[in-house]
């Protein structure tokens, strides 16, 4: 019986003196985030609250419970076990801990400089960059961890001098089976700090045109104008061609083109156009144009360039200029807009004796599909002369 309050003392008072510990910590971060808003590691700093009640928790565990337990009773004879228990927790932890805590020293300094920087592109390039560092730190922290885990079963102690004598074949097995993999892991090394695609950019792959929401160091996430998410290797991005709409600034310049009639008055349609761009709302105003571009036996092609702020406002600019230009033509001027003629040319009948001799020919054709019929053969008679 007195065993097991000693365990539970030991359990209780170690629970409780990690818990004061953290408590005290986070109100020391609380207070100092108060004190300094312009630094949110303090705040960031927060949420290792966690992994540090773990690893404090598992520390004080490791040191009382072995004090806790009496030679020969049950606690004692699994003291081993439950060190080597509570050691894997402390790796463990000690792992989170660290991940977590590099991870708010990066996003505090991320967002320091996003605070003191205007320029959009080199923001998400750093953005790119610090997601990716804190990937390849997150599985560094992991594989040591598990390295350090293993290293405490005796078995996998004496396991390391074969492992490591047999480690270059190995090698070589791992790097062709694994191939496909280290292509995109150095890929996405390449992707980070080559500047080629950043998160935020609007890219164009496949025929598909959407914003890079998601870089890892395996893949790629786009998302398209319609909300459906793309995901391709990064490997991608550095053996294919690809569109990159925000590269040296998110700023575009398209056109729009309409068809309409000879007859369309060009002057009218310009100053249009740039009455209505002074009123929309997604023309950032850098620069506009309007100008005949073809013409055909049927019409002309009118085609207006505008520029916008990005590609999401270009496409409704767009849009909205074709729509106005349409209606505007149809309200203002429906003859401009174009027309398919079925109508015969005009003066094909206004010299004297044509429609008489377009009439003849007719008959004529008429009377070689019915030969029983008479046959008018002389075309230059009049209509009214009777046949010889």
């Amino acid at each position: 019986m007195e065993s097991v309050i000693r365990l539970a003392v030991s359990v209780g008072g170690s629970a409780l003196a990690a818990f004061v510990v953290c408590r005290a910590a986070d109100l020391l971060a609380r207070f100092a985030d108060a004190r300094h808003p312009e630094t949110p590691l303090w705040g960031l700093l927060r949420r290792c609250r966690t992994p540090l009640y773990v690893v404090l928790l598992a520390a004080l565990l490791r040191w009382t419970y072995p004090l806790a337990a009496e030679p020969g009773r049950a606690p004692a004879e699994h003291a081993e076990t439950v060190g080597h228990v509570l050691l894997l927790c402390l790796i463990g932890g000690g792992a989170w801990l660290t991940v977590r805590t590099v991870a708010a020293v990066v996003e505090s300094t991320y967002a320091r400089y996003a605070g003191r920087s205007r320029d959009a592109a080199r923001l998400r390039r750093v953005r790119t960059q610090v997601t990716l560092i804190m990937r390849v730190v997150a599985v560094a922290v992991g594989v040591l961890a598990a390295a350090a885990a293993l290293v405490t079963f005796p078995s996998f102690r004496t396991l390391g001098t074969s492992l490591l004598a047999s480690a270059g074949i190995i090698g070589i097995v791992a790097g062709v089976a694994a191939q496909s993999t280290l292509s995109n892991l150095f890929a996405g090394f390449q992707i980070a700090f080559g500047d080629m695609v950043r998160i935020g950019d609007t890219v164009v792959v496949d025929g598909e045109w959407g914003v890079v929401e998601e870089v890892t160091l395996t893949f790629l996430t786009v998302r398209t104008w319609d909300e459906r998410r793309v995901t391709l290797p990064v490997s991608y991005f550095t053996s294919r061609p690809f569109e990159n709409w925000s590269r040296g600034g998110a700023e575009m310049t398209g056109s729009v083109f309409v068809h309409c009639d000879h007859t369309t008055p060009v002057a009218l349609v310009r100053a249009h156009l740039e009455e209505f761009l002074s009123t929309c709302g997604t023309w950032d105003g850098r620069g506009w144009d309007l100008a005949v571009t073809d013409t055909s036996p049927t019409g002309i092609t009118v085609r207006a360039i505008v520029t916008a702020k990005d590609a999401d406002d270009l496409w409704t600019t767009r849009c909205a200029v074709r729509e106005e230009l349409v209606g505007w033509l149809a309200r203002e001027h429906p003859g401009a807009l174009p027309k398919v003629v079925t109508a015969p040319a005009a003066g094909a009948f206004d010299r004297p004796g044509a429609l008489d001799r377009t009439s003849r020919q007719r008959r004529l054709r008429r009377a070689d599909r019915n030969p029983t019929g008479p046959v008018d053969r002389n075309p230059t008679r009049p209509a009214d002369t009777p046949p010889n």
